[in-house]
């Protein structure tokens, strides 16, 4: 990790540039695959699948019979914790629920807004070098507590075909009956478009690689919803001179062994900090199966020091990290501060990985500065919001001539009679 000490603010938007890769042969590559899919379906999801992954699927479907008998190689302490996070991740997402209430604006005139679950969904799970059925829960339940009508996963096969057991496992503890084992571009692709097997959906949900990502971009420029831009995992942790290393430097690695387009980051307020962390980490690292991903991720990773906590905290903000982590002296009035993040995690025992598993918060969140407008997945994210309008004949009267009014000021004539009209049978 390189060290900035006392940078200035002048040069900040510089300093907190996330990795920039070539992404034009990317963007070439991925279009060609959504046509090819978008043109002959099955056929070239199945060609994508044997070039791509390497292995050949005669049948994407995922049979019920395997998804409801899955688990039985799963050692009991993991079915457990699936458990406690499937029971917080619930909690959490059921008081998002909102009752409708109907607003009188005038007398005659009842607005209300109506909560609408969207009818079918795609659940897109990576399973790459690290099969995240985390993610799978994150997803599913709000996608039930919601209402969807029809939810559909796709998840990388593993080398002989079949998705990983644990995956399945959690579809099945979550009522999840339609999985099909495609990943990447192809995945996105046939749920967008339909194919003779996999049936198209209305919005596509998933954290994936860059060319997941770049599948999702494009795909909603031709009407089709996604939860949000999500590329790359990312971290900032701001710390003061009570932070601890050791912690600081566990939650670094928890993210840069995500990949090597993750982004690592540390702000802090005390100088000597840096060099206790980065010592820690060359520790921690030592005994990391991940180690080769975590350190190309650390080559794009900065500390960055500052005079101040004002200055640190505005930093924070500038940079809208995916997961921001105050590891502070009172970080409940920083975090008060902090209008730019996806998720925050308060004080030195609150490691972003709990946010990750088990908490009951999502872990779907907004990374690459989309955190400055942009949520992370909740309940909200799988409903539509319709408003409804009701006026009596007392509503009319009492706000038509305010209407008509307005409407022939913006030259609208047509509008006003519409309004006007009706007013003129109730003289």
């Amino acid at each position: 990790m390189k060290i900035f000490e006392y940078p200035s603010p002048l040069v900040w938007k510089e300093l907190l540039q996330r990795p920039v890769f070539d992404s034009s042969g990317l963007q070439a590559t991925v279009q060609n695959i959504l046509k090819e899919i978008q043109r002959n379906g099955d056929e070239a999801v199945r060609s994508f699948t044997l070039s791509l992954d390497k292995v050949l699927l005669n049948d994407f479907a995922v049979p019920e019979s395997a998804i409801v008998s899955a688990g039985s190689n799963i050692i009991p302490e993991l079915k457990n914790a699936i458990q406690v996070a499937v029971n917080n991740i619930t909690l959490f997402h059921e008081k998002q629920l909102q009752t409708d209430e109907k607003i009188e604006t005038m007398p005659g005139i009842v607005c209300w807004r109506k909560s609408v679950p969207i009818e079918k969904v795609g659940l897109y799970i990576p399973g790459g070098s690290a099969p995240l059925f985390s993610t799978l829960l994150m997803l599913a339940i709000p996608a039930k507590i919601a209402g969807c009508k029809e939810v559909i996963v796709c998840t990388p096969p593993r080398k002989d075909g079949t998705v990983d057991e644990v995956i399945l496992y959690a579809a099945s503890l979550l009522g999840i009956k339609t999985i099909f084992s495609i990943g990447g571009v192809q995945a996105i692709a046939a749920m967008a478009y339909g194919t003779e097997t996999i049936p198209q959906v209305y919005k596509i949900f998933g954290p994936g690689n860059q060319y997941v990502t770049a599948a999702k971009q494009f795909i909603q420029q031709e009407g089709i919803a996604i939860d949000m831009p999500a590329g790359p995992s990312e971290v900032c942790i701001l710390a003061d001179e009570t932070a601890n290393a050791a912690f600081v430097a566990a939650d670094l690695l928890s993210q840069a062994e995500h990949g090597p387009d993750s982004q690592v980051l540390l702000v802090t307020t005390h100088d000597s900090l840096t060099n206790l962390v980065l010592a820690e980490i060359e520790n921690q690292l030592k005994v990391l199966p991940r180690k080769a991903l975590a350190e190309k991720s650390l080559t794009n990773s900065k500390c960055i020091v500052l005079p101040n906590m004002k200055e640190a905290i505005a930093l924070v903000n500038a940079y809208a990290a995916e997961h921001l982590i105050i590891h502070c002296k009172q970080p409940e009035l920083i975090a008060e501060q902090i209008t730019n993040a996806g998720s925050v995690f308060l004080g030195a025992y609150s490691p972003e990985s709990v946010g990750d598993y088990a908490s009951g918060t999502n872990h779907t969140l907004p990374t690459n500065g989309f955190a400055k407008a942009y949520s992370g997945v909740s309940v909200d994210s799988f409903v539509k919001k319709i408003t409804f309008q009701q006026l009596s004949q007392q509503g009319l009267t009492n706000i038509g001539t305010s209407v008509a009014v307005m409407a022939a000021a913006e030259g609208l004539d047509a509008h006003r009679n519409a309004v006007q009209i009706r007013l003129n049978t109730l003289q």
